[in-house]
Parts: C-alpha cells; sequence; structure tokens
C-alpha cells in the first residue's frame, strides 16, 4: 500500500463557471486545468456549473481562474471591503494579506493601513464569515458596518490621544531614571553626587519603581498585544517590545535584590532601556497615529464633496431624496450655490459649473442643455435641470475616491495574469527580480 504519509498536502477548491453548454465545455475545462501544475485531478459539473479541483497546497485560485478563462469561459468573482482593527505597523499589513490569501476562494488582497481596510477579491459563493476567522485565529478583528465613517474618525481620534496621554506619562518617568543611570556617565561628578546622597541601592530601588511604572502603565498596551501573539506562536512588533523590555527590566531586578545570583561584577541594572524603549515606541507609534490621519485627509475631503440629499422629481414635484435613493434616469433640479449631486446631462436652463475639483481650473465653466456635469461639481450661477446618468460607485468622484483608498493599499509591483508578481509586463518573474519566488516558493506558480 502507498504510504500517505509522504504525499504532498492536498487543498480543494470549488469554482463556479459560466459559459458551459454541453459536455464538450466540460471536457475542455477540465482538460484546461488539469493541465495547471500542481493539479491532482479536476471534476466539472455541468449541471451546477461548478468546477471541484484536489491539487497540491500552494496552488493559488488564481491559476486555475486564468485556465479557465484562457479555454473561453469566465468565473464570476467579487470585491469585498473588511473594516479591520488592531493593526499597528507593515507587519501587520503582512500578515493579514497573507491570512486573506490564504482562504479558499480568495484571489488577491490589498491591505491599506491608512485606511484599516483590506479590499479582497475574492469568488462568488466565497463565505465572507471565513475571511473574518481567519483574521480573528491570528489576533484580528473585523469592524462591523456602522463602526465606518464618523464612528471610525471619532474611534481613531480617541486612540490617537491615548498615545499621546501614554507618550508623556512615559516619557515624565523614564527622563528620571534615564538621568540616573547614564547622567554619570555623561558627567562624572553627577555619579559621584548620586552616591553619595542616595547610594546605590536606594538609586537602584527608585530606578525599579519608575520603570515598573512605564511597564505596567503607558507600557500596557504591549503586553496585552504582544504576549497573546507569542503565545499563538505568531510574534510581532509587540512581542518584541515585550521581550527586549522584559529581558532588561527581568535582569535588573535581579540585580538590584538578589545580586548573589549573578556573577562578580555583573550585577549592573538596566531599568531605562526597558523605560526608553516603551517611550521611543510610543513616540513613535503616535507620529504613525497622526500621520494616517493626514493621508485619510484627502478621502473624508473628498466624500465631503458629495451632499447628503438633492431635488429629485417624484409625482409631478420636487422633493428632498437622500443621495442613496436616486436613481439613473431620475430629474434632479440645483440652485444656485448648491453642489451636483450625481453624473448626469442637462436637459433645462444654464449656469456655470466650478469644476475645479476635477481640472484644478477656478474659472467656472458654461454648461447648458445637452452638456454633462459632475456630481461634487460646484454650480455658481442659474438653475439647473438635469437627467441622472451615473449613481452611486459609478460616478466619477466615487471612482475618484476608490482609486485613491486602492492607490494607498496597493503593492508597488505589477501582477500578471496568473498572479505571479512582475517588475513589468516587459520582463519575465526571476528570483531576482521579485522577492515572491524567495518568500513563497511553493505557491509561485512560476516555480522557480
Amino acid at each position: 500500500m502507498p504510504d500517505d504519509t509522504l504525499s504532498p498536502p492536498r487543498q480543494h477548491t470549488r469554482l463556479p463557471v459560466e459559459g458551459m453548454h454541453c459536455a464538450s465545455c466540460v471536457g475542455q475545462i477540465e482538460a484546461a486545468l488539469n493541465k495547471v501544475p500542481g493539479v491532482l485531478g479536476a471534476s466539472v459539473n455541468l449541471a451546477t456549473e461548478t468546477a471541484e479541483v484536489n491539487a497540491e497546497e500552494g496552488v493559488r485560485p488564481a491559476q486555475l481562474i486564468q485556465a479557465i478563462t484562457d479555454a473561453g469561459y469566465t468565473v464570476p468573482a467579487e470585491q469585498l471591503t473588511l473594516n479591520i482593527e488592531g493593526m499597528h505597523c507593515a507587519s501587520c499589513v503582512g500578515r493579514v494579506q497573507q491570512a486573506l490569501e490564504a482562504v479558499p476562494g480568495v484571489l488577491e488582497a490589498n491591505v491599506n493601513l491608512a485606511t484599516e481596510q483590506a479590499s479582497v477579491s475574492l469568488v462568488s459563493g466565497t463565505d465572507p464569515e471565513k475571511l473574518r476567522q481567519a483574521l480573528a485565529a491570528i489576533g484580528y478583528t473585523t469592524a462591523a458596518p456602522e463602526q465606518t465613517g464618523p464612528d471610525r474618525d471619532a474611534r481613531r481620534a480617541q486612540a490617537q490621544r491615548s498615545l499621546n496621554r501614554d507618550f508623556w506619562l512615559a516619557l515624565v518617568l523614564t527622563l528620571p531614571v534615564f538621568i540616573m543611570e547614564m547622567g554619570g556617565h555623561l558627567f562624572p561628578p553627577f555619579h559621584i553626587w548620586l552616591m553619595t546622597k542616595l547610594g546605590h541601592d536606594t538609586s537602584n530601588l527608585i530606578q525599579f519603581i519608575l520603570a515598573t511604572l512605564v511597564l505596567i502603565g503607558p507600557g500596557r498596551r504591549f503586553f496585552m498585544q504582544g504576549v497573546p501573539a507569542l503565545l499563538r506562536l505568531a510574534p510581532d512588533m509587540n512581542s518584541l517590545v515585550v521581550v527586549g523590555t522584559s529581558a532588561a527590566w527581568g535582569y535588573s531586578v535581579v540585580a538590584t535584590f538578589v545580586p548573589h545570583w549573578l556573577p562578580r561584577g555583573t550585577d549592573n541594572v538596566y531599568f531605562e532601556a526597558a523605560a526608553v524603549i516603551v517611550t521611543l515606541i510610543l513616540l513613535g507609534r503616535y507620529l504613525e497615529a497622526r500621520a494616517r490621519g493626514r493621508t485619510s485627509d484627502a478621502i473624508r475631503h473628498l466624500v465631503g464633496l458629495r451632499p447628503r440629499t438633492a431635488r429629485v422629481r417624484r409625482d409631478g414635484s420636487f422633493q428632498d431624496v437622500p443621495l442613496e435613493d436616486i436613481q439613473a434616469g431620475d430629474e434632479l433640479l440645483v440652485r444656485p450655490g448648491e453642489k451636483i449631486a450625481v453624473d448626469g446631462e442637462v436637459i433645462d436652463g444654464r449656469s456655470h459649473i466650478d469644476e475645479s475639483m476635477l481640472s484644478g481650473e477656478a474659472e467656472p465653466v458654461a454648461r447648458s442643455v445637452g452638456d454633462e456635469v459632475i456630481g461634487g461639481t460646484l454650480n455658481t450661477h442659474g438653475t439647473l435641470t438635469y437627467r441622472a446618468t451615473r449613481v452611486g460607485s459609478d460616478t466619477v468622484l466615487a471612482q475618484i475616491i476608490s482609486m485613491v483608498e486602492t492607490a494607498q493599499g496597493a503593492r508597488l509591483w505589477t501582477k500578471s495574469p496568473c498572479g505571479s508578481c512582475r517588475p513589468s509586463s516587459a520582463w519575465p518573474c526571476s528570483p531576482l527580480s521579485c522577492g515572491w519566488c524567495l518568500a513563497r516558493p511553493r505557491r509561485c506558480p512560476w516555480r522557480w
């Protein structure tokens, strides 16, 4: 009997397929899938319009979808945006992205640290709950949809104030420790004076108290996040801070209270190292939070260009309607000084529109019957009646916002159709031209 322990790990992928009409279509898709390196078997069901694929671990859904596409058929996909809480650095972004891409059915994931969101492209029918479970397994949570917008801005402002408060508290507690320990190295007479007034043991005791307050107060956030990450065997930046500060503080505690446990001449204390590490990391976190807030200001400004309501013709008269209820084909009225709600075509009236938000040109542009108007622009003179042509995410302003958010979280390299990374379309993939092959040798479709 074959030894199953030596067989490679397997994964099962289920893909919906559109465009099949007969048994010949089934045979073409199965043949195309079986040609993909790593595929162990493929079965296509014409009745349910699905393809079941068994493959070695590491075969990405993008490879299978590309094979189906090359055969002349399509696999429907959808976009999903997740609001993620708990990310602090680029390491968090990488771990979240890797966890999302490991979920069966996920084609690609782009994580944006500035907006704390992940844009996920996944096969239609994939359960979003699997994504949330994958994030929870590595210590991150997804915010509810109602916690976006103003609520999210309020939470970010609160987090920034908390970091600011903790940093200044840590700085006040750390400065005496730093001066007491390092002042004598910079100015030897200060060390002599300190030993004369306080003594060696008293100085160490004071440093112990202040450093401990720094760790259990402002530094508590690192332990609350870093220790669980260590227990999950998935250390992050918080874990690094925990290990470094704990080592310095623990050794110093032994040197302070039981110095006879240490070899002669090694009973030195490093309380200032533990306290300074916490203070500097808090400063970095605070500056990072400020930078993220400023980065999101551009998106908030673009969102603020859209009016919340518009005058729409309903039952023969114009009524104030929420922006979300406007549909393509509705007739809207805009008066002088009001903003255009959605993209449309002028059907009555003449005016001048300030389109500086698009073109940068401050001079208003004349618009009359038959001309196009863009949502978010300002009507300066005259009254216009226009018919909505693009609403919701199809408007120019919504696409600009989407492009800005995508650009913030997108990778710097481009993607080839099979899902592997390339520095450009003109150069073939190689271990020297990209880091994908070196970082994920089993998952690289080119298998260098």
